[in-house]
């Protein structure tokens, strides 16, 4: 069986590449609408010292929170052109660490025991969904046009996913899709950020995202006019060919993560400034372009580079920001 499985995806492989190169790219009228998504902020910041009413966060001197969404908010607002406007619609400060699936809960003394190195993290670490789903009412509340999304924030060893998508038609999004949660007619995403981390990390978070869903949104597209396939593409997977690449490889990246390297390879990441008049304009690149390592900088470099005009390319809106951020158009239903 698995054997005539390889032979079909072979020869769907190469029947796809083929068709792609052969059919001509199809273009449509699409205005470019402005983007408004709601954010449900949670915040699990327990007290951990009950006569000062001191917080986690304080004790451990890490990031307010209210800091990192100003900036992720910002980021995003630059990198689409201001095309992307969140606003954060509620904020719900918890007074626990979150349950695990297993039920086990930290408490100040076990997390802080960990952080010091004095016990082991709890194994399993993965977070209960469903338990943060039912405490906080998010299927009601979506349902009643409450929010779009929401933003956990938590400690290390808090378990969540970086995106993980809940509702009818749920699908990969760099997580698997939310069991249990079908009878909710909204597709949304639950993104888990950490508040010891910064910024950067968040814009990651919603780098892998974007590459789930702009995986779905291009999953029929064959061949050259898989236009995602070209934007990502780096040159460790595609010598001499690369273009923006993904989250973790930078054009030039050999390994994750690489994006100090300062090895020059020919691009055509800029090229993609100029969407959808794609000239194959190559340039030599390396880390100087995207922040000499600085994660931060890399991805807001990429996420500058993801599509964000008017038309649209066989059926796809060539603004991609209209299916990272809106994971409940219809275009998810085909």
């Amino acid at each position: 069986m698995s054997d005539l499985r390889n032979l079909v995806d072979r020869l769907c492989k190469i029947g796809s590449e083929l068709l792609g190169k052969a059919a001509p790219m199809q273009y449509g009228d699409e205005p470019l609408q402005p983007l408004t998504p709601r954010a449900l902020v949670i915040v699990y910041d327990p007290v951990v010292n009950r006569s000062t009413g001191e917080r986690l966060t304080q004790r451990m001197g890490w990031s307010r929170v209210g800091d990192l969404v100003a900036g992720y908010i910002a980021d995003i607002d630059e990198c689409s052109g201001g095309l992307v406007k969140y606003r954060v619609v509620d904020q719900v400060v918890v007074d626990e660490f979150p349950q695990k699936a297993d039920g086990f809960r930290y408490d100040a003394d076990t997390f802080l025991a960990v952080m010091n190195g004095t016990a082991p993290a709890h194994d399993p670490d993965m977070v209960d969904y469903f338990k943060i789903v039912a405490d906080h009412h998010l299927v009601e509340r979506v349902t009643s046009d409450d929010f779009d999304e929401v933003w956990l924030f938590g400690s290390p060893y808090g378990g969540f996913y970086e995106s993980h998508m809940a509702g009818k038609g749920a699908f990969w999004c760099n997580s698997p899709a939310m069991q249990g949660t079908e009878h909710c007619p909204k597709r949304f995403v639950i993104m888990g950020f950490s508040y010891q981390r910064g910024v950067g990390e968040m814009l990651e978070d919603l780098g892998h995202r974007a590459e789930s869903v702009l995986d779905k949104v291009f999953e029929r597209a064959w061949g050259e006019a898989n236009l995602w396939k070209r934007f990502s593409r780096y040159d460790k997977i595609a010598p001499g060919q690369a273009e923006v690449g993904m989250m973790h490889f930078a054009p030039n990246s050999l390994e994750d993560y690489d994006w100090g390297n300062q090895t020059n390879v020919p691009s055509k990441c800029d090229d993609w400034l100029g969407f959808p008049n794609l000239k194959g304009a190559v340039r030599q690149v390396n880390c100087a372009d995207w922040g000499n390592g600085d994660i931060r900088e890399h991805h807001k470099w990429w996420f500058k580079r993801v599509p964000k005009v008017a038309g649209r390319i066989n059926g796809i809106s060539n603004n991609w920001w209209k299916y990272i951020i809106q994971v409940s158009d219809p275009i998810f239903d085909r």
